[in-house]
């Protein structure tokens, strides 16, 4: 590459020997993550890698895309650039993870304004740490400077995952019943989802100095550090589960909270019951929900609330699924809920009643609880009646609006 130059080129914003010095500083860090598989090094025009299918009797592959978000944001304003990449891979690996399958490649994308070699090299390093903790290859990536297009100090951050299953492992919720367990597992913080909320709760496009302000309710740490913690990754104590145990469904806590992602590996007709007493949240998120004033239900239909990713198991594995997850980086996993079976009745004969909200309260920790769900019109005849012969339901009363 010693003759490849262009001084056209670079008047034009693009200099593409600073890509040659990107791609030499990071390498170091690619080479943690690369293994026997890995054919050729960086430089080519694909990532090579060969598959091996000892164990799978049809191996699937899977997957998966995903940024970072306006996460960037505070990276950029904190010019802190090395855990970004975490981020980035955590939120590709965690969703393949979802189908049961292991991440085997990685691949990022990076556009910037103006490629600073050590700052490009400061985020593959993040990237290559993610794949490290994911155990999956970094095998290729781009960085494209885009001048005119974004400011110089700008970038933006993608990735690329794909994994691999055996046929007869992919997950499937179809013997998802009632009293299967849910079983959470922490998250670091806000993770990747929910920045443009964050952003104007703070005010931190007006005033990006509170960044570096240390609120009482985060123990020491300045908000910046609070809010650029990684993403977690879930991958290998997840892996260890699903060899011992008979998972009916993971979701990866994202975009959408609880009540969008909960959803989305339930079995149709079944439903989460989750005391919201019992749900670990963290300061960051009460601070976050008093600052700005935002109502529960929005801060758990944007944010994770603590709980990262959640697993549904049966009830009789589910005390071997978390003595698994605390001896392999999860010791704070816990149980904060069950597969409920009432909307089981819903959906069986009564599915073309529209549910337009539903909600679970208690007022004491270990009391009663209490399930709202709210229809449109009155209920079908033999509703309620059905719904009290529901097991451990004690009364249902028909509460008509005004």
């Amino acid at each position: 590459m010693e003759k490849s130059y262009s001084e056209s080129y670079a008047a034009a914003g693009v200099d593409i020997t600073a890509g040659y010095r990107s791609v030499e500083l990071m390498k170091q860090y690619v080479a943690r993550t690369m293994n026997e598989h890995c054919i050729g090094g960086l430089g080519g025009f694909g990532g090579l890698f060969e598959l091996d299918c000892t164990g799978y009797k049809h191996p699937v592959l899977i997957s998966g895309t995903d940024g970072v978000g306006t996460k960037l944001k505070i990276a950029m304003i904190m010019d802190k650039h090395d855990t970004i990449g975490i981020d980035c891979v955590a939120m590709c690996v965690n969703d393949v993870i979802c189908a049961g399958a292991k991440p085997l490649v990685f691949l990022d994308y990076i556009a910037c304004g103006r490629n600073i070699p050590e700052k490009i090299a400061e985020i593959v390093k993040g990237v290559a740490e993610g794949c490290v903790q994911a155990d999956c290859s970094l095998v290729g990536g781009e960085t494209a400077e885009h001048p005119g297009m974004m400011p110089e100090e700008e970038y933006d951050l993608a990735g690329f995952t794909v994994g691999v299953v055996d046929k007869e492992k992919i997950l499937s919720n179809e013997t998802m019943a009632a009293g299967d367990v849910i079983l959470a597992l922490p998250s670091t913080g806000v993770h990747s989802n929910g920045f443009s909320l964050v952003r104007k709760i703070f005010d931190i496009d007006a005033n990006p100095d509170v960044l570096h302000t240390a609120p009482a309710e985060l123990g020491g740490k300045t908000l910046g550090e609070a809010l650029l913690a990684p993403t977690k990754i879930y991958v290998k104590p997840v892996l260890k589960v699903l060899e011992e145990v008979d998972v009916k469904g993971i979701s990866h806590i994202t975009g959408g909270g609880f009540y969008e992602n909960i959803p989305r590996s339930l079995k149709k007709g079944c439903c989460a019951r989750i005391n919201k007493a019992d749900v670990r949240t963290p300061a960051l998120f009460q601070l976050m929900q008093k600052t700005g004033n935002i109502s529960e239900h929005d801060m758990f239909n944007t944010f994770n609330m603590g709980v990262g990713m959640v697993l549904t198991v049966p009830a009789e594995q589910a005390d071997k699924a978390l003595d698994i997850l605390h001896a392999n980086g999860e010791p704070e996993a816990y149980r904060p809920g069950v597969i409920a079976e009432v909307t089981n009745i819903m959906w069986q004969k009564y599915k073309d009643v529209n549910i337009g909200n539903f909600k679970l309260s208690r007022p004491v920790k270990g009391g009663i609880a209490m399930m709202t769900i709210e229809i449109d019109g009155m209920p079908p005849e033999g509703m309620i009646e059905d719904i009290r012969t529901v097991k451990n339901v004690t009364n249902v009363f028909l509460i008509r609006s005004i």
